[in-house]
């Protein structure tokens, strides 16, 4: 899956974007086999594994097709909770070095952030959790960048912190899934692949004391803040913390810029010290344009910080669904009328969706499947009527279905088999199936003409194609009509064309394609 490097000044180049979002829509459409062949390739690595021999025995799935060993894999092996994996879990973090939940050796465990089941808990971390997170970032910031195109080589101002780690009992490493991420070769990959650095050096990220790296992190982006594309955090809630926090220090900051200097009373790790020394030099330009700035902002009661300081940024990322929808009202009057794009869909468990259409509103994100990440189930969940009397089940389930069979509308929990040893886990999401193929769908039937609806039978006129195109393209078309003569008061976008420019345009600058499955 690798791209070439041939790059458009926008901090992708069309090859790099092409492969990958071909390479997701292709496997995408074929989700049904993918997902079979992904629970293939991970029953053949641990199908030994003590908790899989304690269900499967010593049947040969090596020697099944895919459709049998997932029908025989859904049969035999119960659904789980956290629970039920706990006493393997706590084994490998006391020490058993037996293939307990996978061939792959732990060397990590990842702490939960807790808001599922209220506490934190323990979940296995491997080589591949990392590989995903990487493969995740790179696909999101292909869609973002159709939408939002960026400047190769440009800075990002990343809120990021590791927390500190620990031993456990067994010598494994704990800590966060974000933490033994951002300690990770693919940490730093990612800044290549998308040709995109973070302000901030790996002292600032890893030291531990949230408020020293916060100053630092702003500092830096100032710093650097002509050259800064986007602002991102893990959660909304550090983006909007980190500039509530501005608003105290700011004049301390104003001052380090001025001097290249850095607070003694704010920053004491002698690391952090020097890692942030060694990056600056004295801007007093950029500190009196600053302080100009932060004065007028105060009388605005800090509405718009993020476009007066970042003027060149194009939108604020991060996960801001679920919880963080909290912090979207303040993080929008940071942002003034920066676009926020809300980041992808994962767990401490498992990444599971990528936000494909970066323009919508937070509110209304949607999220595409990855099918190649975890093999996923998907339990009906229905609620129940509203004179039920019941405050604690308040629904009723039916049997897990593939992901090939989820239905519109249809609310389900997610169930999903890992890499790194996790079997039918109920990972406690509820989630309702939505993207846009039905309104293709819709479409498609709503044509009525009888020659038509005669041809789609006999499909001597293929599906209906609906193609959403990124912001600018119909001004492309404008453009091309008036340097070809036409007047622009007279301009009107055509309903049909068979114009081969005007085609190659629509295609250039299409984001996302559906097709009907009308008459299929």
């Amino acid at each position: 899956m690798e791209a070439a490097n041939n790059t458009n000044g926008n901090g992708y180049g069309n090859n790099y974007e092409c492969d990958i979002i071909r390479w997701f829509e292709y496997i995408s459409e074929n989700a049904g086999e993918v997902q079979r062949e992904t629970l293939r390739r991970i029953l053949e690595q641990n199908y030994d594994v003590e908790y899989l021999k304690k269900r499967l025995g010593d049947t040969k799935i090596q020697d099944m097709d895919a459709c049998e060993m997932e029908t025989l894999y859904t049969s035999l092996v119960p659904l789980a909770s956290h629970a039920d994996l706990e006493p393997y879990i706590q084994r490998i973090a006391d020490g058993d070095t037996a293939s307990l939940l996978t061939q792959e050796p732990i060397t990590k465990l990842s702490l939960s952030s807790g808001t599922t089941e209220g506490r934190q808990k323990y979940v296995p971390f491997t080589k591949h959790s990392s590989q995903t997170t990487l493969q995740i970032f790179r696909l999101a910031a292909a869609y973002r960048s159709r939408v939002y195109p960026i400047r190769e080589g440009g800075r990002i101002l990343e809120f990021i912190y590791s927390s500190k780690q620990f031993k456990t009992k067994g010598g494994l490493t704990a800590g966060t899934a974000t933490t033994h991420y951002y300690a990770s070769e693919e940490f730093k990959i990612k800044q290549e692949k998308t040709k995109s650095f973070t302000c901030s050096p790996e002292e600032v990220i890893s030291s531990g004391e949230y408020k020293q790296s916060t100053y630092c992190h702003l500092l830096l982006g100032l710093f650097f803040s002509d050259q800064v594309e986007f602002i991102t955090s893990t959660f909304a809630y550090s983006i909007v913390q980190a500039f509530t926090a501005f608003e105290e220090c700011w004049q301390d900051i104003c001052i380090d810029v001025r001097e290249g200097s850095l607070s003694s009373s704010r920053i004491t790790l002698p690391k952090m010290r020097k890692a942030v020394l060694d990056t600056i030099s004295p801007k007093p330009y950029l500190a009196s344009k600053i302080e100009v700035a932060c004065k007028k902002l105060e009388s605005l009661d800090w509405f718009g910080l993020v476009p007066k300081l970042w003027p060149n940024a194009k939108y604020v990322y991060s996960i801001m669904t679920g919880s963080m929808q909290h912090y979207l009202k303040k993080l929008r009057h940071y942002a003034g009328d920066l676009p926020l794009v809300s980041a992808d869909y994962g767990s401490t468990e498992s990444w599971i969706g990528v936000n494909v259409d970066p323009s919508l509103p937070p509110e209304d994100v949607t999220f595409a499947v990855i099918p190649t990440f975890s093999y996923f189930e998907f339990i009906p969940i229905h609620r129940r009527k509203q004179d039920c009397n019941s405050a604690i089940d308040d629904f009723i389930e039916d049997e897990p279905v593939p992901l090939s069979q989820v239905k519109l509308g249809q609310e389900y929990e997610i169930v999903l088999t890992s890499f790194t040893g996790l079997y039918r886990y109920r990972l406690g999401d509820v989630v309702e199936v939505a993207v846009l193929n039905q309104c293709c769908h819709e479409m498609d039937v709503s044509f009525v003409d009888p020659g038509y609806v005669v041809s789609r039978r006999t499909n001597s006129i293929g599906p209906l194609e609906l193609c959403i195109v990124k912001r600018g393209a119909f001004r492309m078309i404008l453009d091309y009509f008036v340097g070809n003569g036409a007047a622009l008061s007279q301009f009107k976008t055509p309903r049909c064309t068979s114009n081969q420019v005007l085609v190659r345009i629509l295609n250039d600058w299409t984001i996302k394609r559906f097709h009907s499955t009308a008459y299929c």
